[in-house]
């Protein structure tokens, strides 16, 4: 009985510790935000000219807010800088786009690269290979087409850009929309994401995403150039890992990234999910035991349990003080990251965020059953440490997994 006893405990004090654990990351990432988001980008003219940018634009098909989201990068206010488009093929919908932008633009320095160049698995990377190479400028912007950008944004970039510091990336956000979908996609990137997001940029720890991130090329080059992540899905993961282990610096700068695809799904949105779930356990295979003690309802019912093991407390007035609490802190961190408040109401919000908590536990199930990855109109399998190996195309509109 004696050993049963002490196991009983023993979990119970490592839930408790977990719950403190989160509840300190809750209140770090809120401050942090505070001070980290939204901050005046100073538009002054500096002292030395700022570095000229590259900006990579991997494109594979067409949706109703490309031409809009790309636009917002021929208005960019930044002295010099040149934009590459890298499409797949040159019958992509995506040309007649991006060929329109350069007829309305023509003083914007921006070019078409068609066809890839085939370095690896990754078709991203493929994809950008020809712009990469042709680049003119020391600091490259690899910005995927969904993203939707401020005149500033590239501005405030470069001022995070220290001398010690290679890569300064935008903490994933959205962009308002209306429906549900578009509720449930800024409430989770605007409350669990930006909670662990900020909370490992202050702790040092290597959470780079790739869909806006602004690189110092010649970091790069040491690190062997784009062609060496080709063979990684999680390519952004393992550049910034490279990169820090050369000694430079990771930042995330002050302005979100707005994602604005033209196809919002709440299927879509789950799907993508579960395909980063799968890289993180893939990458950190530690991911499948600890992810569930980040999530509200797990973490509360443990503690809950936990506590009326080690304190006497009735479990559920527990639980439940629990996720309100979680659920007012979480609303405090989407106005932070919104900078404002929300383009929905506060019962839209409850139910976008209820059906995020309640999800985020079946995502990740579904992640470890069915450990294929479907990207764009290829599936893959991953080998422990993130390695990729392409099994066969699926057929599947390649609008679906455009980036």
């Amino acid at each position: 009985m004696m050993p049963m006893v002490y196991t009983v405990y023993g979990f119970a004090i490592f839930f408790m510790i977990a719950w403190v654990c989160l509840w300190l990351i809750h209140i770090m990432a809120l401050s942090y935000s505070k001070w980290k988001l939204h901050r005046t980008v100073d538009r002054s003219p500096p002292e030395t000219p700022y570095p000229g940018v590259t900006i990579l634009k991997p494109l594979t098909g067409t949706d109703l807010n490309l031409f809009s989201n790309l636009e917002t990068f021929f208005t960019l206010d930044y002295p010099t800088y040149e934009i590459c488009f890298c499409v797949e093929t040159e019958h992509d919908a995506a040309v007649v786009v991006v060929n329109t932008l350069l007829h309305k633009y023509p003083h914007v320095d921006a070019r078409l690269f068609t066809g890839g160049k085939h370095v690896g698995v990754n078709p991203k990377i493929n994809n950008l290979q020809p712009g990469y190479l042709a680049a003119k400028y020391p600091l490259i912007l690899i910005s995927d087409a969904g993203i939707r950008m401020r005149d500033d944004t590239l501005l405030d970039m470069v001022q995070h850009m220290r001398e010690d510091v290679a890569i300064v990336h935008q903490m994933p956000f959205a962009w308002d929309a209306e429906g549900f979908a578009a509720v449930y996609e800024k409430v989770f990137f605007g409350t669990a994401q930006a909670r662990m997001y900020l909370g490992a940029d202050l702790l040092g720890i290597n959470c780079h995403t790739g869909m806006s991130s602004l690189v110092r090329r010649c970091a790069l080059e040491e690190a062997g150039g784009l062609q060496a992540f080709a063979d990684y899905l999680a390519e952004d993961y393992f550049m910034a890992k490279a990169v820090m282990a050369a000694g430079w610096k990771m930042r995330v700068s002050s302005l979100p990234a707005l994602q604005n695809t033209g196809a919002r799904s709440v299927g879509g949105l789950q799907a993508r999910l579960a395909r980063w779930a799968r890289l993180r356990i893939a990458m950190v295979p530690t991911t499948a035991l600890l992810e569930p003690l980040t999530e509200c309802m797990p973490l509360g019912a443990g503690a809950a349990w936990a506590a009326g093991h080690l304190f006497n407390a009735e479990p559920l007035p527990f639980f439940l003080v629990h996720v309100l609490v979680w659920f007012l802190s979480d609303w405090l961190m989407l106005r932070s990251v919104q900078n404002g408040s929300p383009p929905f109401t506060k019962v839209q919000f409850l139910l976008g965020w209820v059906w995020s908590e309640c999800c985020a536990p079946f995502v990740l199930a579904a992640a470890l059953i069915s450990p294929e990855i479907s990207w764009r109109t290829r599936s893959y399998r991953l080998d422990w440490g993130g390695h990729a190996h392409e099994l066969k195309p699926l057929k599947t509109d390649p609008v679906a997994f455009r980036i």
